[in-house]
C-alpha cells in the first residue's frame, strides 16, 4: 500500500513537473483555430493552394530570371524589382508548404520553436518589402528629378547599401520582439488564425509593456517612416512631371505607377494583418480566414504580374518569351504527328 502511494506521489510529480516545462519551455504544440471546415473542403484547400504556391513561384521567378539574363535590365529599378520578387519566394516558401501539410492533416498545429521562427520571418520580409519599395522610390526621385546626377548617386555600391539594409535591419529589429515572446509565459495554445503573426501575442498570460513599446518602434523605424518618405518622393515627381513636358510626364507614369499599385496594395494587406490582431473576437471565422489568405496570396501573386505587364522593358522580354515557347510547342506538336 505504501509502495502503490510513493509511485503514485511520483508519478502526479513528473507529471507537474513535464507539465511546467512544457508552458515555460518551447516543446509545446500551438494549434491553428482559423480554417473553416477544413474537414469537409480538405481537397479543395490542398489544390488551391498548391496551384497559387506553383503559380507564385513560376511567376517570381520568371521576373528574377528575366532580369538576371537580360543586360538592359541590369539597372537599379530592376535589381530592386528582383530583390521584391526574391523576398516574394522566401516568404511563400515559409508559409505555403505549412498550410498545405495543415490542411492534409487531422490537428492544425505547430511547434512554439516553429510558431516563432513564423513571426520572425512574416514581419521580416514584409518590413523588408517596405524598405525596397523606398529604394525604388529614390531611385525614380533622382532618375526624374535629378538625371545627371544619377549616375553618381545610384550607383553599384550604393545600392547594394540599399539592398543589404532592406535585408538586414527588419530580422534584426523583428528578432528583438521574437525573443521577448519566445520567453514569455503562455496560458493558451488554440490561435485563432492560420500562420503565427501578432495575433500570438493574445496567447500569453500578460503582454509586457516592453513588448508593446518596441513593436511601435519598430512599426515606426521601418514601416512608417519608409512610406512617408515613398509619398515625399511620389509628390516631388508628379509634382515635376505637372510642370514638365510629355516625356517626363510619360516617364513618371510609365514607371512611378507599378510602384504606386504595389504600395497602396501591400499597406491595405499590412492593415488587414492589424485589424486581424486587433478585432478577432468580432470578425467571423470565414472573414478572418480570407483576410489571412489574402494576405499571403495577393502581394507574391500580383507583384510579378503588375511589374511584367505594367513595366514596359519587362513586359517586352515576356512577350518574346511567350513567343519562343508558343513556337516551340507548335514544333513539338507537328513533330508528333
Amino acid at each position: 500500500m505504501v509502495r502503490r502511494l510513493l509511485t503514485t506521489s511520483v508519478r502526479c510529480v513528473r507529471r507537474e513537473s513535464t507539465h511546467d516545462w512544457n508552458m515555460n519551455g518551447t516543446h509545446y504544440l500551438i494549434s491553428f483555430g482559423g480554417y473553416v471546415d477544413v474537414d469537409k473542403y480538405r481537397y479543395v484547400y490542398f489544390v488551391v493552394l498548391l496551384i497559387l504556391y506553383v503559380v507564385i513561384i513560376c511567376c517570381n521567378c520568371t521576373i528574377i530570371c528575366l532580369i538576371w539574363i537580360h543586360r538592359n535590365l541590369h539597372e537599379p529599378m530592376y535589381i530592386f524589382i528582383a530583390a521584391l520578387s526574391l523576398n516574394s519566394i522566401f516568404f511563400s516558401t515559409a508559409f505555403y508548404p505549412k498550410l498545405i501539410v495543415d490542411v492534409l492533416s487531422h490537428r492544425q498545429s505547430v511547434s512554439h520553436a516553429a510558431c516563432m521562427l513564423q513571426y520572425l520571418i512574416f514581419y521580416s520580409l514584409a518590413a523588408s518589402d517596405f524598405l525596397l519599395l523606398a529604394a525604388m522610390a529614390y531611385d525614380r526621385y533622382v532618375s526624374i528629378c535629378k538625371p545627371l546626377h544619377y549616375t553618381s548617386v545610384m550607383s553599384t555600391t550604393n545600392v547594394t547599401i540599399f539592398l543589404v539594409l532592406a535585408w538586414c535591419l527588419p530580422p534584426c529589429h523583428v528578432l528583438v520582439a521574437t525573443v521577448i515572446s519566445a520567453k514569455e509565459k503562455m496560458c493558451h495554445f488554440m490561435l485563432a488564425g492560420v500562420l503565427c503573426n501578432n495575433s500570438i501575442q493574445k496567447l500569453f498570460c500578460a503582454k509586457p509593456m516592453f513588448l508593446t513599446v518596441w513593436g511601435l518602434f519598430v512599426l515606426t523605424n521601418i514601416t512608417i517612416i519608409p512610406v512617408l518618405f515613398i509619398l515625399f518622393t511620389y509628390i516631388k515627381i508628379f509634382m515635376l512631371a505637372y510642370r514638365s513636358c510629355g516625356e517626363v510626364r510619360k516617364k513618371a507614369t510609365e514607371t512611378c505607377l507599378p510602384h504606386l499599385m504595389v504600395l497602396i496594395s501591400f499597406s491595405c494587406l499590412c492593415g488587414f494583418d492589424v485589424i486581424i490582431a486587433r478585432l478577432e473576437s468580432d470578425l467571423s471565422k470565414p472573414v478572418q480566414l480570407i483576410m489571412t489568405l489574402q494576405i499571403v496570396v495577393y502581394n507574391p501573386l500580383f507583384n510579378p504580374i503588375i511589374y511584367g505587364v505594367k513595366m514596359k522593358e519587362i513586359w517586352k522580354h515576356i512577350k518574346r518569351l511567350l513567343l519562343s515557347f508558343g513556337r516551340y510547342t507548335v514544333r513539338q506538336m507537328s513533330l508528333s504527328k
